[in-house]
């Protein structure tokens, strides 16, 4: 396992920020990109990919006690990871999980550093999902530096200095999920589980030599099988289309 530095959330100590992403009086924000993450068009290859299933089941505040989330919500996070261009891509879909979103960080999207049960920094803001009735959904590909806009006492960002080959050594250290007005510790999150590198048009799932969509197992829930896959492929293709 890779060992990486110890690093404090910057401009506020780590029991702030998670108080901070548990309490109220935060700033409800929409879905413009993170400060010095840069979008950018999806790269030919990735290094590793990672899927998240999200449940308002397993959500915690600051303390480490559950939460309950949104109770009607549920959600996926499915990331493709190149390490050594520094670019995570994403395909975000949550179901009735319902703005507004309220976060301290500049989105209210994000992958958190901190096992299962455990409160943590955010590491990665993304754009929030959007769209219109239950569904929303949140793609694209951003390349660092990745900021997220909580700052600590040694004046740096929680994002600052963060690889992605962090992820990639300890994917069950990190977290997806994102925050409600209603929900402010989170609507709904989910572990980093990696799944199979089919390259850039296989979504978060692999491709086996006969052309046939593999499973990944994601943690206790289930399994993401070809249909999932599916999914983010027609999703992203759509996405395409449009712009």
């Amino acid at each position: 396992m890779r060992t990486t530095p110890a690093r404090r959330p910057v401009g506020r100590s780590l029991a702030t920020t998670t108080a901070l992403l548990a309490g109220g009086g935060l700033l409800a924000l929409g879905s413009a990109l993170p400060a010095s993450a840069t979008s950018v068009d999806e790269p030919d290859s990735f290094t590793s990919a990672f899927t998240a299933e999200l449940t308002p089941g397993a959500v915690v505040d600051a303390d480490g006690e559950a939460t309950g989330g949104d109770p009607d919500g549920s959600g996926t996070m499915e990331l493709r990871i190149n390490s050594d261009d520094e670019v995570v891509c994403y395909d975000i879909t949550t179901q009735d999980v319902e703005p507004p979103y309220e976060s301290p960080a500049r989105t209210a999207t994000h992958v958190h550093e901190a096992p299962q049960g455990r409160p943590g920094p955010p590491r990665l803001a993304f754009p929030n999902p959007e769209g219109e009735g239950s569904t929303r959904t949140s793609s694209g590909c951003l390349q660092g530096p990745f900021t997220t806009g909580i700052e600590g006492d040694d004046g740096e960002d929680t994002g600052a200095s963060f690889s992605l080959a962090e992820i990639e050594a300890d994917p069950a250290a990190f977290f997806g999920d994102t925050h409600t007005a209603s929900a402010v510790p989170g609507a709904v999150r989910g572990q980093l589980v990696q799944v199979p590198v089919g390259g850039a048009d296989t979504g978060a799932g692999g491709v086996a030599d006969d052309g046939a969509p593999t499973a990944a197992l994601v943690g206790g829930a289930g399994l993401v099988a070809a249909g999932a896959v599916g999914a983010v492929l027609l999703r992203r293709r759509a996405v395409a289309q449009q712009g």
